[in-house]
């Protein structure tokens, strides 16, 4: 069951232009917390803006107690919590959503991540090498300056390629061209992605003729977060035929091959 907490902030910090890491202290939520889950946020102390915030979970530390969220300002909501001073009480509810799974018979796992797409893959990658599984992060962006979280993967002795739009880092090109050049080693068992809608169906289509399993993690425009408004929903398949799923309570996370994109593959 999700908590509501009035979080500590320890940490907040710009790590490249727009682009943040927040840290707070929240110990019922970071105990109970799973890779691919997210944190409800209320951004203001005022009702206005009158809806929280989703963020996913960046990074988890369950001795301290704090969940770390990483985020870019994309609008007045982002733009007030940029901010937020250390030391300030944040509401915070959760934890929310569908987790990433961990199969028993993975060895070796891809995760893949698009920009901001990359936030809840660092938590992701901490439990899976906990449970000795080999990891290795392909990550994209436009260009050398936006790529985030190497540093935190450094810390973690976590395996990483990059990619970026320009060529000043890593392989030119999107981080889809990176996944299928790995393809070609034949040297992992499943995937994990977050990313545009684009990336995203561009990599269910690969695992899928290269007869792979995994999960991927949409990034939906979430209002409530407990899936009471509908705002977030999207088609997934269902046998021959299709519905509509709320990705704040029956995602973020769906079976490659459950969702149903509605967007050209980025190639």
């Amino acid at each position: 069951m999700p908590s509501v907490e009035k979080a500590l902030v320890i940490r907040h910090r710009e790590i490249v232009p727009h682009y943040y890491e927040l840290e707070f202290i929240a110990p019922s939520i970071a105990s109970e917390v799973l890779p691919g889950q997210f944190v409800n946020v209320r951004v203001s102390d005022s009702l206005d803006p009158l809806l929280r915030r989703p963020f996913s979970i960046y990074d988890v530390d369950k001795k301290l107690g704090s969940i770390t969220v990483f985020y870019k300002v994309v609008g007045r909501g982002t733009e007030l919590l940029s901010q937020m001073p250390i030391q300030k009480r944040l509401d915070v509810m959760g934890p929310l959503g569908r987790p990433f799974s961990i199969p028993r018979h993975v060895n070796k796992a891809y995760l893949i991540g698009g920009g901001v797409g990359i936030a809840p893959l660092v938590y992701l990658a901490r439990v899976l090498t906990a449970n000795k599984i080999k990891v290795r992060v392909l990550m994209g962006a436009s260009t050398a300056g936006f790529l985030c979280g190497k540093d935190m993967l450094d810390r973690l002795g976590v395996d990483y390629l990059v990619s970026t739009d320009d060529g000043s880092e890593g392989l030119r090109g999107r981080v889809t061209d990176l996944f299928e050049q790995q393809l070609s080693f034949k040297d992992c068992d499943y995937i994990y992605a977050c990313g545009p809608e684009p990336m995203l169906s561009r990599i269910t289509h690969l695992t899928l003729i290269n007869g792979l399993e995994g999960e991927v993690s949409l990034e939906g425009h979430m209002a409530c977060g407990v899936g009471a408004c509908l705002g977030c929903a999207h088609q997934v398949k269902v046998g021959e035929t299709h519905r509509y799923a709320k990705i704040c309570s029956e995602g973020p996370v769906f079976k490659i091959g459950e969702v149903l994109f509605h967007t050209q593959d980025v190639r």
